[in-house]
């Protein structure tokens, strides 16, 4: 079954692909060429700014869990024997909070169904039967639906080619990097505030992605996206970029302003 031509599926994608173009046409007097990436960085940040109150409700909720963490740690000796018993208590425990262990969920999730939109609307020649002109526009030479494995193995490569993508994946390699140094112990996202906030919690890591499970899994997850870069359109490419980045900066802010350690009770 062609997705695509479901009549809720089409009528989504063509919403975004006129609004991209609309965009597009808005900022050709400045952007020229590069019009449409500048369309996609756009509607980016306008995504990040709608999703701020997530962002803020995710940083409450990640101070209330290293609050937690002495709690949980019992739990766990607790229950050890019993991990069902320990699932129900956290479950409680959490609950009793007002907070969940999923909610730095949320704004992946939330960004889940747009990143799949401009996603499509890149890939398809054709959307809810029409040309889809977005697939002649490019940003230094190189077409916002290409990618990078599809360029190397089509043998369509150009220098641009390497040279745009090479930037884009390096720099979401490194905001993931950034990422991980900063919510190490002693990390910029670990402690922001420095020794005048207090010591954490005993037995409760800075911040619960300090923790070494955690730290390995952002050590790979750097990868996982650069990689994923890769193979999306540049236009997809674009999102991942500017969002990480955003993410990046904001949960520096949001640190600030809602500290792990010394969290009030």
């Amino acid at each position: 079954m062609d997705l695509l031509a479901l009549p809720p599926v089409a009528a989504v994608l063509d919403a975004a692909y006129r609004a991209l173009m609309g965009l597009t046409h808005l900022l050709d007097p400045l952007a020229g060429t590069g019009a449409a990436a500048a369309a996609v960085v756009v509607v980016t940040l306008a995504v990040r700014a709608a999703l701020i109150p997530v962002g803020v409700a995710q940083a409450r909720g990640e101070r209330t869990r290293a609050r937690l963490a002495p709690r949980l740690a019992a739990l766990q000796q607790q229950h050890r024997d019993d991990p069902a018993a320990l699932q129900r208590a956290t479950m409680a425990l959490y609950a009793e909070e007002g907070t969940s262990p999923f909610a730095g969920c949320l704004p992946v999730l939330a960004q889940a169904p747009v990143v799949g939109v401009v996603y499509a609307v890149f890939v398809h020649p054709r959307i809810a039967g029409h040309g889809n002109d977005l697939l002649g526009h490019t940003l230094l030479g190189v077409p916002l639906g290409d990618s990078l494995l599809g360029s190397l193995t089509g043998g369509t490569a150009t220098m641009a080619t390497l040279a745009v993508f090479g930037v884009l994946v390096a720099a979401v390699a490194a905001v993931g990097e950034l990422t991980r140094r900063s919510v190490a112990p002693g990390g910029a996202l670990a402690s922001p505030a420095g020794p005048a906030v207090g010591p954490a919690p005993a037995g409760a890591p800075a911040s619960p992605l300090a923790a070494p499970g955690m730290q390995r899994v952002l050590g790979a997850l750097q990868f996982l996206t650069a990689a994923v870069a890769c193979v999306v359109p540049l236009a997809a490419g674009l999102y991942l970029l500017v969002t990480v980045w955003w993410t990046y900066a904001q949960r520096l802010v949001l640190r600030r302003r809602f500290p792990l350690q010394g969290a009030a009770r």
